[in-house]
């Protein structure tokens, strides 16, 4: 199985509506691993390891989010160095 890391940025209404907590829940169901955090400017980080076809699956959650949410966009950008978690976890 080919393992991707992708990092992405959500923008919209997504801090105070579960969407951390719902992106560990779907994270968890596609048995990926990874990170989700708020972020000062109201977004969402979110940084995933996994499967290239559970990553986008996720990838395309993210851009509906939980009931509560609005999601305006979904910027990948390059993962960086960050270190990931064996499990996904939210910060």
């Amino acid at each position: 199985m080919d393992e991707v890391i992708r990092r992405f940025l959500v923008f919209g209404k997504v801090q105070g509506v579960y969407f951390r907590h719902s992106t560990r829940l779907e994270a968890n169901r596609l048995a990926l691993r990874g990170i989700a955090r708020n972020l000062p400017d109201g977004s969402v980080e979110v940084l995933v390891k996994g499967g290239a076809g559970a990553v986008a699956e996720l990838q395309r959650w993210l851009h509906r989010g939980p009931k509560h949410a609005r999601v305006d966009e979904v910027r990948e950008v390059a993962p960086g160095e960050a270190a990931l978690p064996e499990g996904f976890l939210i910060d």
